[in-house]
C-alpha cells in the first residue's frame, strides 16, 4: 500500500474523447505526406541493435510471495531471432524500479514502447493497473523503463500516475506511445519524441517529456472530460484498448480508442480516433466507428496512409465476432466512414463457422508473413471451441492485398495440429493474445500465439515461423516464464504483449 506520488513524474494532456476538450486540426498543419506508421514502423528495439526485441506481461504472477503482483519480460532479438537467453525479467522488486511489489498489483496488465526522449533508443512502458496508492485500492499506475546500449534495467525507470488519482480508476489499463503532438507546440519540429497515450477507466491522459530537461522526468496537463461523453444516451463508457497509427497525411500520429458501454445497454463495442496535432490541446476529431475493443493499424491498400481493423466481440456483435477494415482516404479527412470489408468465419475462404462465444477478433495483429509487400492479418478467436474442447482458441491469418483482405490462402492454426506443440485444452484460450513480429529482420513476421490460460493460468507462447508462403506450423515452439527465469504458477505469462 506504498503512495508513490513522491516518485511521479510532473502532472502534457489529459484528453477524452468528446466535449470541447477535442478540436479540428487545420489542413495547414501538414506541410508534406507523412507514411503509415502502423506495421511497418516498430519502435521495441530497446539496446538500439536494430533489431526489434519482444515485451511481455504476466500480471498474475506471483512475486516474492505476493499474488497478482505481476511481472514483464523482455527478450533481446538478433539475426538469429527471437531469444530466450538474452532476456531480463523486470518487476517492482527489482532494484530501482519505484514502489514494491504487492498482491494484486498486475504489473504488465498492458505494455507498449516508444523512443520517448529521442535518444534513438526505444523505451517500455508498464502497465501497473491494480496498484494501490494510500488509500485508493486500484488507483493504477505505470513504470518506463528507458532504454540503453545495454536494454532495460531496473535502475533507470520513472513511475507514472494520474495528478489527481482516484480509487478503481486502474490507470494503465491499456498505454500506447507515438508522436501525437510536439513537446513544445511553438517549435513542432524540435527534439522530437513520441508521448505516452495512458487509458483509466475513464479517461485518456498524455504525457510527454519536456524539452531541456535533464532528468527522465515526463508532464502531463490537468485538463479533460471524462469518457462517459460519448456513450450513447442513457449508458455510460468504459475504455478499454489503444492503437496508433498515421490516418490521415500530416505528419502526427493518430490515435484508435476503444471501449465497451456500461448501464442499461451494457457491452457495445466503439472506437473513437484522435488526430494529432502540433499542440495537445487541438487535437483532432478522427469519427467514431461501431465495434471493438480490439483495434489495430496498417496500410492494407498502399496508399501510404494507415487503416483500421476493428475487432467486433462486444455485445450486438455477430455470432462468434468479426472484423471490420476501414481504410485511409489518403488525404487529411482521414479514415472512410464507412467500412471497405467485413469478415466473419462464415466469410468465403475463411476456414470453420462462427459460433457463439468464439470471440473471432478478441485479438489482432498486423505484419506481412510472406514478404509480398503487403500487411497480414493474424485474427486470434481465445473462445473457439476445438472439436469438444471448449475455449480452447484458435488463430487465422488473411493475406493482405491491395483491397484489404483477400479470401484466398487463409490459413488457421490451433493446438490440434501436429507441428505445433502441446493439445487444445478447455479454457487454454490460445490466441488470447496475437503478434507479429520479425525478430530477424528478414522481411518475414512470425507469429507469436499467447495462451494465457494454458496449464490452469500459468501462460506459454507459441512461435509459429513465416516463410514466402506465410506462416506455417512445421518447426513452431514454445516458451513460458519459467524458460525466461521467471515465476510461472497462475502467473497468465502473455497476457500482453507489445504490438
Amino acid at each position: 500500500m506504498r503512495h508513490l506520488r513522491q516518485l511521479a513524474v510532473t502532472a502534457t494532456a489529459l484528453l477524452t474523447l468528446g466535449g470541447g476538450a477535442v478540436g479540428t486540426a487545420s489542413a495547414a498543419q501538414a506541410a508534406v505526406p507523412f507514411p503509415s506508421i502502423g506495421w511497418q514502423q516498430r519502435n521495441c528495439d530497446y539496446d538500439g541493435d536494430g533489431f526489434d526485441d519482444v515485451l511481455s506481461g504476466a500480471p498474475g504472477a506471483t512475486v516474492n510471495g505476493d499474488p497478482g503482483a505481476g511481472y514483464v519480460t523482455v527478450q533481446y532479438s538478433s539475426s538469429s531471432g527471437l531469444s530466450t537467453t538474452k532476456k531480463s525479467v523486470l518487476h517492482q522488486d527489482v532494484s530501482g524500479v519505484p514502489g514494491g511489489a504487492e498482491a494484486g498489483d498486475g504489473f504488465g496488465g498492458a505494455v507498449a514502447s516508444g523512443d520517448l526522449d529521442n535518444d534513438g533508443y526505444d523505451d517500455a512502458v508498464v502497465g501497473v493497473p491494480g496498484e494501490d496508492l494510500t488509500g485508493l485500492p486500484d488507483a493504477g499506475g505505470a513504470v518506463v523503463f528507458w532504454g540503453s546500449p545495454t536494454g532495460l534495467h531496473g535502475s533507470d525507470s520513472t513511475w507514472l500516475e494520474n495528478d489527481d488519482p482516484r480509487a478503481g480508476a486502474h490507470f494503465g489499463r491499456a498505454v500506447e506511445a507515438a508522436r501525437y503532438f510536439a513537446p513544445d507546440p511553438a517549435d513542432p519540429d524540435a527534439d522530437p519524441r513520441d508521448s505516452i497515450a495512458v487509458l483509466e477507466n475513464d479517461a485518456l491522459l498524455f504525457f510527454t517529456r519536456t524539452p531541456g530537461q535533464v532528468a527522465q522526468r515526463l508532464t502531463m496537463s490537468d485538463r479533460g472530460v471524462r469518457a462517459g461523453d460519448v456513450a450513447p444516451p442513457g449508458t455510460g463508457f468504459e475504455f478499454r484498448s489503444l492503437s496508433h497509427g498515421n490516418y490521415n497525411e500530416d505528419p502526427w500520429a493518430d490515435l484508435a480508442v476503444s471501449g465497451v458501454t456500461t448501464g442499461k445497454q451494457p457491452g457495445l463495442g466503439t472506437v473513437h480516433v484522435l488526430h494529432g496535432a502540433p499542440d495537445a490541446g487541438r487535437l483532432g476529431d478522427g469519427g467514431t466507428f461501431p465495434g471493438g475493443p480490439a483495434v489495430v493499424s496498417g496500410d492494407w491498400d498502399g496508399t501510404g496512409q494507415d487503416d483500421l481493423v476493428i475487432g467486433d466481440t462486444g455485445a450486438g456483435a455477430p455470432t462468434g465476432g468479426g472484423i471490420t477494415l476501414y481504410l485511409g482516404r489518403g488525404d487529411l479527412s482521414g479514415l472512410e466512414p464507412e467500412p471497405a470489408q467485413y469478415w466473419t468465419q462464415d466469410s468465403p475462404g475463411v476456414p470453420g463457422t462462427s459460433e457463439a462465444g468464439d470471440q473471432w477478433g478478441a485479438e489482432l495483429s498486423a505484419g506481412d508473413t510472406d514478404g509480398d509487400g503487403h500487411p497480414d492479418l493474424a485474427v486470434g478467436a481465445p473462445g473457439e471451441d476445438i472439436g469438444s474442447v471448449p475455449d480452447a482458441g484458435a488463430v487465422w491469418v488473411l493475406r493482405g492485398d491491395r483491397t484489404g483482405f483477400s479470401g484466398a490462402g487463409v490459413k488457421s492454426f490451433d493446438q490440434q495440429l501436429a507441428d505445433i506443440p502441446g493439445t487444445a485444452e478447455k479454457s487454454d484460450r490460445w490466441g488470447g493474445q496475437v503478434r507479429l513480429v520479425d525478430a530477424n529482420r528478414d522481411g518475414l513476421f512470425g507469429l507469436l500465439a499467447a495462451a494465457p490460460g494454458e496449464n490452469t493460468d500459468d501462460g506459454f507462447v507459441w512461435v509459429l515461423p513465416a516463410s514466402s508462403s506465410g506462416l506455417v506450423a512445421h518447426g513452431s515452439w514454445t516458451y513460458d516464464g519459467a524458460r525466461l527465469g521467471a515465476p510461472t504458477a497462475d502467473a497468465r505469462f502473455g497476457a500482453a504483449i507489445d504490438e
